[in-house]
């Protein structure tokens, strides 16, 4: 990327910033205006990551630092792994058989007389009516800016649980 992409971007994040804090004075639900504020904590996030790049980059411009391109080099890479997510983030090690939501870790191995029974949650997206005003703000991040912004929930169908209401 170059600086001038990166400031192209930094200014798609900040509009988008503000289309959404805009956007949450429309809100009627709580769930809604959740949403809405982890879409704001993302894009905050996105855009002191890009602000870290722009200044590496300037700092690489003045001197030729060796340390500084590899930092450069790392935080570009931070940031094209960079999602945001607005409900649940789910992480599965499937050497341990283990699964996390949060911060504990969970074990997805259960044995009994039936045998050894290895079952993991998934990730459910939300419909665009869950999503109400946000979904067509959602895609436009994800196609102006290649972040992607993953709206689910945790569901434990798929570890053999029914779902809560």
């Amino acid at each position: 990327m170059t600086t001038d992409h990166n400031l192209m971007l930094y200014t798609k994040l900040a509009g988008f910033r503000l289309v959404v804090v805009a956007n949450r004075f429309g809100c009627d639900s709580d769930f809604s205006r959740e949403l809405h504020d982890r879409l704001i904590e993302g894009l905050e996030a996105a855009i002191a990551r890009i602000r870290v790049i722009m200044e590496l980059e300037q700092n690489l411009l003045v001197g030729d630092d060796e340390f500084i391109a590899y930092q450069l080099e790392g935080e570009r890479e931070i940031f094209g792994r960079f999602t945001i997510n607005l409900l649940d983030d789910l992480e599965i090690d499937f050497d341990t058989h283990e699964y996390r939501n949060g911060s504990e870790w969970i074990n997805a191995l259960t044995v009994d007389n039936s045998g050894i029974d290895i079952a993991y949650p998934e990730l459910v997206a939300l419909a665009e009516e869950q999503l109400s005003s946000l979904a067509p703000i959602v895609k436009e991040i994800t196609q102006e800016t290649r972040i992607p912004v993953d709206a689910a929930r945790v569901s434990m169908a798929g570890a053999g649980e029914d779902e809560p209401p």
